[in-house]
């Protein structure tokens, strides 16, 4: 049976009209569909943080993902559909938006331009991709189109690279970047929580450096909030498969001035 979920998310802002003229566009070829409007408050033109949100349909049931930041929209790039292993699709720009989900989702199988003008609404705005291209190739999909239908097969390798690396450990520390702060003030980083515990587990007191101002903190590794007094800070893995540093109840990114894009040392501590 073909799935029919089809998610959106962008940086239209929640009750902007594209976020609706997005979902009329798919009822009207695919009326069998179940759109889900999974987040459209990314900031504007924010490719990174675009990125680290659309990571999270890993935890979604297998659909049709549609991204659109797109500051890009109208220019040479292209419009790809990336097949998953896990056999979602993620539709949208060729800027980096769609690469780190594509690695939550098993990695990359095939991807595709979006270049075959059947599948598109016509005539194609300049300007509203999301309307005209992606949110379509993502219906004919959910339709039961093949893939290769939309346009030709791309080599993966030379799709854009994503916005942020992932960080890896480096002996017995590891260097990280802040890739998102949520409204609580808590940091996610572009480290995966199964890459976190090669060398920490639950239970072990972590040392963090932030750079610049090269302050320390130590940090609990715990496995909630509550594990820790109102106000103290903790690292924890997040609810998408990342790591998360955080005050229970309070704001950390407020409280040590930091900055998404601000670079952070972890080191076990041990004994």
């Amino acid at each position: 049976m073909i799935t029919k979920l089809i998610t959106l998310s962008s940086d239209f802002g929640p009750g902007n009209i594209g976020c609706g003229a997005m979902e009329a566009v798919i009822y009207e070829i695919c009326p069998e569909s179940k759109v889900v409007h999974l987040c459209h408050a990314i900031e504007p033109f924010n490719v990174k943080e675009g990125a680290k949100m659309l990571e999270g349909v890993a935890k979604l049931p297998v659909g049709f993902h549609v991204g659109v930041v797109d500051p890009g929209v109208g220019t040479l790039r292209k419009g790809i559909a990336i097949q998953t292993k896990r056999g979602d699709f993620l539709i949208g720009p060729d800027s980096g938006l769609l690469r780190p989900a594509s690695e939550f989702l098993g990695g990359i199988s095939a991807a595709y331009e979006l270049a075959n003008e059947r599948y598109r609404r016509n005539p194609v705005s300049p300007i509203f991709h999301g309307r005209d291209i992606f949110a379509p190739a993502a219906a004919y999909l959910a339709k039961g189109i093949k893939p290769e239908d939309l346009g030709p097969k791309l080599n993966p390798d030379q799709l854009a690279p994503a916005p942020y690396p992932e960080a890896r450990w480096a002996g017995d520390q590891i260097e990280c970047q802040v890739i998102h702060i949520n409204e609580n003030g808590s940091l996610f980083l572009n480290l995966h929580a199964e890459e976190l515990s090669k060398q920490a587990q639950e239970g072990h007191t972590i040392d963090l450096k932030v750079t610049p101002g090269a302050r320390h903190l130590v940090l609990s590794f715990c496995r909630t909030f509550g594990e820790v007094a109102a106000g103290e800070a903790l690292i924890l893995k997040d609810d998408f498969g990342r790591v998360e540093v955080a005050i229970n109840q309070g704001d950390f990114a407020s409280k040590f001035h930091i900055r998404r894009g601000d670079r952070l040392t972890l080191r076990r501590k041990h004994g």
